[in-house]
């Protein structure tokens, strides 16, 4: 069955850009990209339904972040829904996580009406804690004087 790749193409690009707009802070223009009626979702935690609702959520959680970036493993997209295969990795002060994540983008006349992740809680659970012991042990790392020896 042929599908239309150039609503595809668009509806990847729909959300490429609203995951970059994450990636410069930029919640403002990330939200820009969800429809009114959105629903998000952080698989298995309850859904945040409306785009007021979703950019309350989103706030939040960007005052524990400083970054955030995307590793983007796979993306495809096919009769308005986008899957992704990710690694995404959000930094702040006492934060540092790797999640693989598989996400699901519903997209309708190119805003995002429906946003789910799935990830693996116990790995994030085990991050929260021995992330900020990683993100030290790199600053050490970067700052050790040269010349040391086991740096």
């Amino acid at each position: 069955m042929p599908t239309d790749e150039t609503a595809s193409s668009r509806d990847i690009a729909v959300v490429e850009s609203f995951l970059e707009a994450f990636h410069r802070m930029d919640l403002d223009a990330a939200t820009a990209h969800l429809a009114d009626d959105a629903v998000y979702q952080n698989v298995p935690f309850p859904a945040h339904r409306g785009k007021a609702a979703v950019t309350r959520a989103l706030k939040g959680f960007a005052r524990a972040m400083t970054g955030f970036d995307v590793k983007m493993k796979n993306i495809a997209a096919r009769d308005g829904v986008v899957l992704t295969e990710r690694v995404d990795i959000l930094t702040g002060p006492a934060l540092y996580l790797e999640l693989w994540v598989c996400g699901t983008f519903e997209v309708r006349d190119g805003r995002i009406t429906l946003w789910r992740d799935y990830f693996d809680l116990a790995s994030a659970a085990t991050q929260l804690v021995t992330g900020p012991v990683r993100k030290l042990l790199r600053f050490g790392r970067a700052v050790a004087p040269s010349g040391c020896v086991g740096c």
